[in-house]
């Protein structure tokens, strides 16, 4: 793939697992770099704040600036200030509630309610109070809906399974702001200035990553480590342009 210009990646389970990189990523990323292949960085990350995600990428040493990062919590803020700046139910982590303050939180009539990472803490009391604020006209905006994600302990339960029961429930539709949404891809591949042939996905998520980028018209990677998992890429109809071990393996086809 000699045309390769630019690369989009995933990061947790494709660069770097818990606090630690994978293996090889560090001189991918520097050999991208040097071959000046463009990087962007999308994840759907909701546990922290994009500053506090970008010092954790520093303190592992993964060479990705700041302005290559994109992340939900930001292009949601975006996205609310677009609405006139409505007020908001935060049902997230206390690291990522800095993204939103200058928005006024309505604990009982919201105009959005705001869902990201919360962990332990979702329980049916939860549920009911978000379902009484939807039914009584608030809106949903989901910074993504993702099924389940690799954390040390293994797959772990994403907040897409509390999205969808609430839309189920309530029959409401949320605004999803990170993958796979096209709205996500694009406002990373409008900053490389690059034809859609000319760029790549890399990720660990079938749905996210993968369909995600194809949806959006690009070629798409996945990688054999994060949340791959053979019997899930063998039973889904979401075909990867190639299957790579690992992202170590870019060096030897870009």
């Amino acid at each position: 793939m000699q045309n390769i210009k630019g690369v989009l990646f995933d990061l947790d389970g494709v660069l770097f697992i818990g606090d630690k990189p994978i293996d090889g990523a560090i001189d991918t990323l520097d050999y991208l770099r040097e071959k000046n292949i463009k990087m962007r960085f999308l994840t759907n990350t909701t546990t922290r704040s994009f500053d506090s995600l970008y010092e954790k990428l520093e303190k592992m040493n993964l060479p990705i600036q700041k302005k290559e990062l994109y992340a939900p919590p930001k292009i949601a803020a975006q996205f609310l200030k677009s609405e006139g700046n409505p007020t908001i139910y935060p049902v997230l982590e206390d690291a990522t509630k800095p993204e939103f303050d200058e928005f006024k939180i309505d604990e009982k009539n919201p105009d959005w309610i705001v869902i990201g990472h919360y962990g332990e803490k979702w329980d049916y009391d939860l549920m009911q109070s978000l379902f009484d604020k939807v039914m009584n006209g608030s809106k949903i905006l989901a910074l993504h809906k993702g099924k389940y994600w690799q954390t040390d302990r293994g797959l772990t339960l994403d907040i897409g399974a509390f999205v969808v029961g609430l839309e189920h429930a309530t029959g409401a539709k949320a605004f999803v702001v990170g993958k796979p949404e096209s709205t996500f891809f694009e406002v990373a591949f409008k900053s490389m200035n690059l034809n859609k042939d000319e760029v790549i996905m890399v990720g660990d998520d079938l749905t996210n990553d993968i369909f995600g980028a194809q949806n959006f018209g690009l070629n798409a990677f996945l990688v054999q480590t994060g949340k791959y998992r053979e019997d899930l890429v063998l039973g889904s109809e979401i075909k990867p342009y190639k299957i790579i071990a690992s992202v170590a393996d870019l060096k030897t086809l870009l």
